[in-house]
């Protein structure tokens, strides 16, 4: 069974107690869930191939899909990305940690397998605003994720209800029932063009009154 762990008015030993224990599991190749903003999650060490693969299997994704990858800031997603302009790295300075997925030209010697076997040579990353969440990332490095739903599925606001066998994860780290809310703004990075794909907490003109010239053209 995996173990959990309540956040829910943790004191500051707890919450370090709590940190550590999701460290150490991400360590030993074991997929955790965690709360994200708006929804419970799946986290595994995206440099570990079994892990990774785990949360493909508990999501029931099809082959071909890829996984998220958290980063704690700016300066660690530079450690996984291609080149990003002074213009692109400001998005980023601005709306993270937050509710910004950013799809980028991955490094190319990166060593993992986010569901697509590197052919798509892209990767999506987002900063998390969860406290819980930049305190494992600040010592864990990058970390894959998707929801944890089952594919198709609404995000799991309540511990409590996860579809999932516990004796396939490590441990559920509990913050109560959280609140419903819009799905992460999504934009993509190419050499010289940011281009939004989807539109959500962050809205278009907010990209706008920062890079004038994002490109919307599914909008």
């Amino acid at each position: 069974m995996a173990e959990r762990i309540s956040l829910i008015d943790a004191s500051d030993q707890d919450f370090q107690q709590a940190v550590e224990s999701a460290l150490r599991y991400l360590r030993a190749g074991e997929v955790i869930i965690a709360a994200a903003e708006h929804g419970y999650v799946y986290l595994a060490n995206a440099f570990d191939k079994d892990a990774v693969n785990a949360i493909q299997i508990l999501r029931t994704n099809s082959p071909g899909v890829t996984l998220q990858v958290l980063v704690r800031d700016r300066n660690m997603a530079l450690g996984l990305s291609a080149a990003l302009t002074v213009q692109q790295q400001s998005l980023l300075d601005k709306f993270w940690p937050g509710l910004l997925s950013v799809t980028v030209k991955a490094q190319p010697g990166l060593t993992w397998n986010l569901g697509d076997d590197r052919r798509l040579g892209k990767v999506n990353l987002r900063s998390p605003k969860k406290k819980f969440l930049q305190a494992i990332l600040e010592q864990s490095g990058p970390l894959a994720t998707s929801s944890a739903a089952r594919a198709g599925k609404s995000a799991v606001v309540d511990s409590n209800t996860l579809e999932v066998y516990e004796n396939d994860i490590g441990a559920i780290f509990d913050e109560s029932v959280l609140q419903v809310g819009p799905l992460s703004t999504l934009i993509e990075f190419s050499e010289n063009e940011i281009t939004l794909m989807r539109e959500g907490a962050i809205s278009l003109e907010d990209l706008k009154a920062l890079v004038p010239t994002i490109s919307a053209p599914n909008l």
